[in-house]
């Protein structure tokens, strides 16, 4: 096992974990987890080189939601934090790279194959242009890709799952201003997460004086939509896919991401043909005197079946010059 390196996709809820011979080998007993069954990441790691049988890989790439500025980690949407250095000492691994999630979900866009892939609007990418990166889960993820002139993608690192949401209608701005009691901030991931789908719904009972069904968790709500055909329940839906649209047009003339738009995270996958027919396609194109410059640009969803940011990860262990402890 004197090549091996060691992948992990760390959000919020799950860990998925796998390993690899080498560069470009296929992904080995791919491992998925909750994140609650370990008192850190240190313990999931171990746990999972015990079960897969291997030897500690001596090298490693951990995409994880949330920013990578230094040495220290801490999670934002989880309670583990830990050091890199230490980490890396810990394991007794050569090279350790941390990145965010989605920056390393980001690395993967190049390998996504068509099977992975469904389209939601729009025509054919622009070779060469920029290309964007977001999707709702346990928070939000937003990145995307960059070119050089040479042809190499750059991924973006950011944290554009908090920048402030706008209200397009008088109802939104009804449920924001509710929300905006409860948080102060109302980020676009206040909206548009598992937790946030539930706000949401909760939002709109408030304001129907408490009509609808209490509700802990994002499945909750999607199966009284979907099964039950609560009325608020599907309203929650139809405003969770409008703001996600309004959120990925944003996106999409911000970066010029006429390279197109992908759609990761948990969330969207499961919403199936629903998604496709709700408003969010509308209401990306919805900006104006530059509808006609979103209308061509694809939207995928991704498939999170085939843990792409693992391989993401990989191609950051491949790019020396991206640094790692």
């Amino acid at each position: 096992m004197a090549h091996t390196r060691l992948l992990a996709d760390i959000g919020g809820t799950n860990i998925r974990l796998g390993w690899q011979a080498g560069p470009g080998d296929a992904l080995h007993d791919l491992w998925v987890r909750p994140c609650a069954q370990f008192a850190s990441l240190e313990a999931a790691i171990r746990a999972y080189v015990a079960e897969a049988g291997i030897a500690m890989p001596e090298e490693a790439a951990l995409g994880i939601a949330n920013p990578v500025t230094g040495d220290a980690v801490r999670m934002t949407n989880r309670d583990w934090s830990f050091s890199q250095s230490a980490l890396r000492a810990a394991l007794g691994l050569r090279r350790l790279v941390v990145l965010n999630d989605f920056t390393a979900l980001a690395l993967a866009i190049p390998l996504l194959t068509p099977q992975m892939l469904r389209q939601v609007g729009g025509g054919a990418p622009v070779a060469g242009a920029a290309v964007g990166l977001l999707g709702p889960g346990t928070g939000l993820g937003v990145s995307g890709l960059v070119f050089a002139p040479d042809g190499m993608d750059i991924p973006l690192a950011g944290e554009g799952g908090h920048a402030t949401l706008a209200a397009q209608t008088p109802l939104e701005w009804e449920l924001l201003c509710i929300l905006q009691r409860r948080y102060g901030h109302v980020s676009a991931e206040r909206v548009l997460s598992g937790q946030g789908l539930v706000d949401l719904y909760h939002a709109l009972r408030e304001r129907s004086m408490f009509g609808g069904t209490e509700v802990s968790q994002p499945e909750h709500v999607t199966a009284l939509a979907f099964d039950a055909g609560d009325a608020l329940a599907l309203q929650a839906l139809t405003l969770f896919s409008g703001f996600l649209g309004t959120v990925a047009g944003d996106l999409a003339l911000t970066l010029g991401a006429r390279g197109g738009v992908y759609l990761g995270g948990g969330i969207v996958p499961r919403l199936g043909a629903w998604f496709d027919q709700s408003n969010f396609r509308a209401r990306f194109e919805a900006k104006g005197r530059f509808q006609a410059y979103l209308a061509p640009i694809p939207c995928w969803v991704i498939n999170p079946d085939a843990a792409p940011a693992l391989y993401g990860a990989a191609r950051a262990l491949d790019r020396p010059q991206d640094g790692g402890n």
